[in-house]
Formats: structure tokens, sequence, C-alpha cells
């Protein structure tokens, strides 16, 4: 069906384009090396790169594309040691996500002998010998099916034989918990939390020579505290006492959380994360749902902001923990990326590489509005608009997206699609609801558990706010949504089919009374709740986009995709629903797309990825602009 569009070929043509833009990723600092990941132009995949100095050439250091004639091998993740002279780094195929770990000597270009399998979504924490890692179990040793829990602490001394590592941490412990490692450059602990969910976690000490119980630093309260170890002192990230979160220093022989010392106090803008040079805290803040850097004092002393260029979002930041330099990347709905070192002694800002939009669309940058509008319940929500300037201001095709979950913000960044969209003339909303963390983590827990239905009347608004304010109608109105947010459009479908007129759903969850036994969603119980307790049973069942769908009523065009390869969401979920809805719907049509060769959209090739746009795109247009496919404005 979607072949048969025919503008799809042109659209898949400068989708294309837009892509070749490429991606870029935050720079990590290790002993004066610099290290940054970047996709150029038709590269098929990320490649890893390493410069000597801000001022040295670029050298390729892991190339999945070279691995792979069919580009479906991806780098997942990768650490630096401590000294810049080797990398641990994770290679998944075919978008599955579950990593092998390998150990590549940066000068040689080659890897050693270490080869760690099961380390899907691993963290690892160097030593000066080896280092600390998260792995999951090996199938057998447990029940089948939980291979994807059990997450432990192990350690590796780098040329041993890795059956032999020891378990360090984690035994006993619930098979749902989290566990994240965070090391030391130049103290004797390593940092673990253990993460119940996205609103708790417990956070522990463990000596690096892996000799010693756990020092507790905080367990058992309904807190969240991440961060790192410089020398004789932890600095955790917490919300403990503080929903917008703050900067605390914590005494390893006394870490009890009274004895903490607040550096940075909590504000009206919550932090998002934060890193440590030599003797300053770079802290990484939102403020109405953009990204902020500032440099600060290690006694908390305000200095300077570090250079953001407009409304945009961050990834970062990484610091040189011997140094001076702190390694950001920058993108907005504007700019595909800019990865920089910034000096926190001055604030100067050297880019390490910058990416730039395609040519062939309009001369003019978009214009970006932030408009806020109340929902359901009176709370005020706020909402970005882009959209071309020469577009008329009315009746605009219009796609509307949004996330709503898991304390993730939905701040301002490139997306090829949503460029091909507007300089087509169409218009795009991304609204920022509950259940993100664009307003700290009382925002993130307004839409959770039994308040998740918050979330829906949120995106809901934002749709009526648009067509209240002339700029689309119901017939002009798509929502799009992955994931979480694949659940959040499936919910506005079934509560509010009047409202829309094209639906795409990206590897959704949507039979909630059965999520949790499948794949990896155990791990969402806290977020969401569980069928099997008879409190949760009835939020799910009121809202469940499968269980909701009434046959007799007309619902609007829907394309749901899924892929084989999800390690995270199971592909039921988009095949119960469409096979529902197709039983007694043709017109408008309920579309599904399986890829075979595709996870949950982790490191999906640049050909297949410019395929699933191209399809995703060209739905929307079908159905909101013209039989041609094409929005009008030219």
């Amino acid at each position: 069906m979607l072949d048969a569009i025919p503008a799809r070929a042109a659209i898949r043509d400068r989708l294309g384009a837009l892509l070749s833009a490429g991606v870029v990723g935050a720079p990590r600092i290790a002993a004066g090396r610099i290290f940054h990941v970047r996709r150029r132009g038709t590269d098929r995949q990320g490649i890893l790169y390493v410069r000597e100095g801000v001022d040295a050439a670029d050298r390729v250091l892991i190339d999945p594309g070279s691995m792979d004639p069919d580009g479906l091998i991806a780098l997942d993740w990768w650490y630096p040691s401590l000294d810049g002279r080797l990398v641990a780094y994770g290679l998944s195929h075919g978008g599955d996500e579950l990593s092998t770990l390998h150990v590549r000597d940066v000068a040689l270009g080659t890897d050693l002998s270490d080869r760690i399998p099961y380390t899907q979504r691993a963290s690892v924490a160097w030593t000066a010998r080896g280092f600390f890692y998260t792995v999951h179990p090996r199938p057998g040793t447990v029940p089948p099916g939980d291979e994807h829990y059990h997450r432990r602490v192990r350690y590796h001394a780098v040329g041993d034989d890795p059956a032999r590592d020891p378990l360090v941490f984690g035994e006993g412990r619930a098979k749902e918990d989290i566990l994240q490692v965070h090391g030391s450059p130049d103290g004797p602990w390593v940092l673990v939390t253990a993460a119940h969910g996205w609103t708790r976690n417990d956070a522990y000490l463990l000596d690096a020579s892996i000799a010693g119980d756990a020092i507790t630093i905080h367990e058992g309260v309904d807190a969240v505290s991440d961060g790192f170890v410089r020398g004789d002192r932890v600095w955790l990230r917490t919300n403990l006492d503080a929903p917008n979160f703050r900067i605390v220093a914590v005494d390893p022989r006394d870490p009890s959380p009274e004895r903490w010392k607040t550096v940075i106090a909590e504000s009206d803008d919550p932090i998002e994360s934060f890193a440590l040079t030599r003797d300053r805290i770079v802290v990484h803040t939102l403020r109405s749902a953009a990204s902020r850097l500032a440099v600060w004092t290690m006694t908390g002393g305000f200095e300077r902001e570090l250079p953001i260029d407009g409304p945009g979002t961050v990834e970062g930041p990484h610091a040189d923990a011997e140094g001076d330099a702190v390694g950001y990347m920058y993108t907005s709905f504007i700019l595909p990326g800019a990865a920089v070192l910034a000096d926190v002694r001055d604030g100067r800002a050297r880019e390490v590489a910058r990416l730039d939009a395609p040519g062939g669309g309009p001369s003019a940058a978009p214009e970006v509005h932030q408009v806020t509008y109340a929902s359901r319940d009176g709370t005020p929500v706020t909402m970005f608009v882009v959209r071309r300037s020469e577009a008329p201001t009315r009746d605009l095709p219009t796609v509307l997206s949004g996330y709503g979950g898991f304390s993730v913000a939905r701040t301002p960044a490139y997306n090829a699609g949503v460029a091909w969209w507007v300089e087509q003339g169409g218009l795009y909303a991304l609204a920022n609801l509950r259940g993100g963390s664009e307003r700290g983590d009382a925002w993130h827990r307004a839409g959770m558990l039994g308040n998740k239905q918050r979330v829906f009347d949120d995106f809901i608004g934002a749709a009526e706010a648009l067509v209240a304010g002339g700029w689309t109608s119901p017939s002009r109105l798509g929502i799009e949504g992955g994931s979480n947010g694949g659940l959040l459009v499936g919910a506005a479908l079934a509560q509010r089919p009047d409202l829309f007129a094209a639906v795409v759903c990206r590897v959704p969850l949507l039979d909630m009374l059965r999520y949790q036994n499948f794949r990896i969603a155990r791990f969402w119980i806290p977020e969401y709740g569980s069928s099997e307790d008879p409190a949760a049973f009835a939020w799910l069942r009121a809202y469940s986009p499968y269980h909701n769908v009434d046959p007799a009523r007309r619902y609007p065009a829907l394309l749901l995709t899924t892929a084989e390869g999800d390690s995270r969401v199971d592909p039921m979920h988009a095949k119960k629903m469409a096979a529902q809805l197709q039983s007694f719907q043709d017109d408008p049509p309920v579309l599904l797309r399986v890829d075979r060769d595709a996870g949950h959209g982790v490191g999906k090739p640049l050909d297949l990825l410019r395929e699933d746009l191209a399809d995703l795109w060209s739905f929307m247009a079908w159905r909101l602009g013209g039989e041609d496919g094409m929005l009008g404005l030219r």
C-alpha cells in the first residue's frame, strides 16, 4: 500500500539526503585522548573515532560497518580506560542489543583476547588492572526467560579468562534490580547503584581492590542517586529531599544521608546530569524543556554558563577528571548536532565535529515556538511547535508526538523525518507530558502507575489545543510515538479516535494486562504496575489500548511497526492490535510493518532507517496531505 503512494520514492530520496547529515555523540576525554562516535554521510553505522588532542586528526578506532556486509553489527556502548590505552565496548547484531564485550588496544587498533558475552546495556568501571562490569546470566543457569534479568557485577582483570571473573555484587538481589557501576580515576572506591524502576535506587561503595564488603550509602529510601567518586569524596546527584535534584558531597567513612553536604542546591530547573573536572562541577539542567550547561566550583559557587545555540538538547556532559575540559553534544530542531569541548576555566568552546543540514530545502530556518495549554485537570503543559515561516498559520497538516514516561524528557532535537515534514509545509508539535523529567521528579511521578491516564489526558489536550488554536483540524492531524510513546498514541487512538486522521504506533506496548510476561518487561512494573496486583489491574484495564478497542467505532488510519529482533518490547503487542482492528475495519486502513533484521531501534543501519522513515512519513503525508503523498507547499 505504501509503495503505491506516488511520492514515496521522492520522499525516500529526500530523507536519504537529510539522513546524510549523520549523527555525532558527546566527546569523552581520557589522558588527553578524545573519543567520539560519528556516522558520516552514507556510513551504515556509527564509528568510534579517537584523536590525540583537540587539534589532531580523527582516527578510526572501531568501525562496525566493516565487520558485516549487511551493516547489521552495531556499537552499543563503549568506555575508555582511565589512561586512554584501552576501550571496553559492546557489539550486537540485528538490533537485538544482546552485546558481547570486547577490549580494543587504542594505539594498535586491534582487539585483545578478552571477550565477554551477555553484557547487554552494560556499564563498565575501569581500574588500574581491569574493570568492574555488569553482566547477565548465561542461558541454562537461570529459569528460561530470566536471561534478561539477574544483572550482576563482576570484576575482570585484562587478559584473564572471563569464565573465572569473580562475582562482586548482586548475589541474592531481586532479579529486576538494574545495576550500574561508576569508576574513580584517583580513589579506592567504585560506586554501584541498584535501581528499582525509575523513582528509587540503592547506592553502595565497593573497594576497588575487590576486598571487603560493600558500604551502604543509602538503601530502601524513596529516591534516586547517581554520581562519581573523586579522591576521598562521593559526589551524587540526588532527589532525596529535593524533587528537582541537588548535588551533594558524601564522606565514604560516614555516608549516611543525614551527613551529606549539599554543594549545589535544588532550584526550579531540574538537574539532568553532571560531571566533574579536576576542580569544577559541570551541571546539565532543564529550563522550559530545553538544556542548559553551567560551571560551578567544588564549593558550590556559580561561575558561568557554557555556550548553547538556542533551545535544544545536550548529550553529556563528560569531563576530563584530571584536566579542565568537558565534552558535550548539542542538537536542536534546526541543528543536526555539534560535538563540543569546552574549557571550564573560561568557557571557551571548540567544536570537535559539526553536522550540517543538507541543502535542497528552504533557505530560511524553520520557526520554533513554545506554547502552554491546559490539560484536562487544568495542569499547564508546554509544547513545541515547529513550522516554516512562510507556511500558512491555519489548518496545516500536523504531526503531534510525545512520550510521557520513565523520567525521559522530550526536548528539541534534530530528526530527518521532522525536517522533511516541516520543509514540505507541515507542522510538527512535541508535547512535554507528565511522566517525563521536564519538570523534575514530581512531574515524572504525576504520570506513572495509577496516574498514567494523566499522560494521555495531557496528549489529548495538546491535540485539542492545536485544533482550538486553528493550527490544524482533526482531518489533518496525525500522531506518532514509539515504545512507551507507542502506548501513548495507542491509548489516544482508543480513547479519542475522532480527534485524529492518522496514527503511527512504533514498537509499542498495547496489551497492558500481559505485557509483564514478555522480554524484559518486568523491569517496567515500577512504572506501570502489573495486572498481578488487583489495584493495578483496575487502572491498566481502564486504559490498555488492546482491551479498549470497540468494533462499533471507526478508527483513524493506523500504521503499526515492530521488529522480530526487539529484545525490549515483544512484537505480540503490535501484531495483536493489528489483528483485532483488521478484523472489523478495512477503511481507513490498518497496516502492520514487521522488520526481520532489526530490534527496538538501536543499531539500525542507515538504509533500513531510511526505509522506515520513508514509510512513516509517506503514510502521514498520504493521510493528512493529498493522494499524491505531498503536502502542497513546495
